[in-house]
């Protein structure tokens, strides 16, 4: 008779243990420590009731409370562990993010350091061109001298001298989508 009520009182424990009263909640998962507790209590319960021979119920007891305990913290071992793992998963992915900005702004000043080096280079071949435009025609040359053209460009009022029609300053320099954007000058089609 004994063993039937101890049977039945662990199969009610169990059914506890197990089962869900809120139905209407959502159900949260067990943490690691929670499951090994619950699984080390149920088995040192049953060790110690089968050890321990003339008093069951004290062994039972006594084998649930260090069950438990061990349970706890192989359990508590195991979610440090995954702990460990994700803290590490996203230390990886912070790096690879920081990576990802240093390679995109790296992209960035290259292109912006090839865009100066072109820009200096038309300023140059403009000025090469101004000065052999000065060594062919030395009278008209201050007309067409690169460096002069924004100042000369218009009469003291405000015509454009028509000596300078062949060179326009280009406002939209620099912009893709504009014609002309890698020369600060636009040039005429004719």
């Amino acid at each position: 008779m004994k063993k039937v009520s101890l049977i039945l009182s662990l199969v009610f424990l169990l059914n506890i243990a197990f089962t869900n009263f809120s139905q209407a909640q959502t159900k949260k998962p067990w943490s690691p420590q929670a499951k090994g507790a619950i699984i080390g209590g149920v088995g040192g319960a049953a060790a110690g009731a089968l050890i321990h021979k003339r008093n069951r119920v004290v062994g039972g007891a006594v084998g649930a409370a260090a069950g438990a305990g061990t349970g706890y913290v192989i359990g508590k071992s195991i979610d440090n562990k995954r702990k460990a793992r994700a803290a590490e998963a996203a230390r990886v992915a912070a790096n690879n993010r920081a990576a990802a900005a240093e390679r995109q702004a790296a992209a960035a000043r290259a292109e912006r350091n090839a865009l100066a080096r072109r820009q200096q280079n038309a300023s140059e071949k403009n000025n090469g061109l101004a000065v052999g435009q000065q060594q062919q025609y030395p009278g008209m040359a201050s007309g067409f001298a690169a460096a002069s053209i924004p100042a000369m460009m218009y009469a003291s009022n405000g015509t454009p001298m028509p000596m300078n029609a062949a060179y326009l300053p280009n406002a939209s320099y620099g912009e893709r989508s504009t014609e002309y954007p890698t020369s600060e000058y636009r040039r005429k089609s004719w």
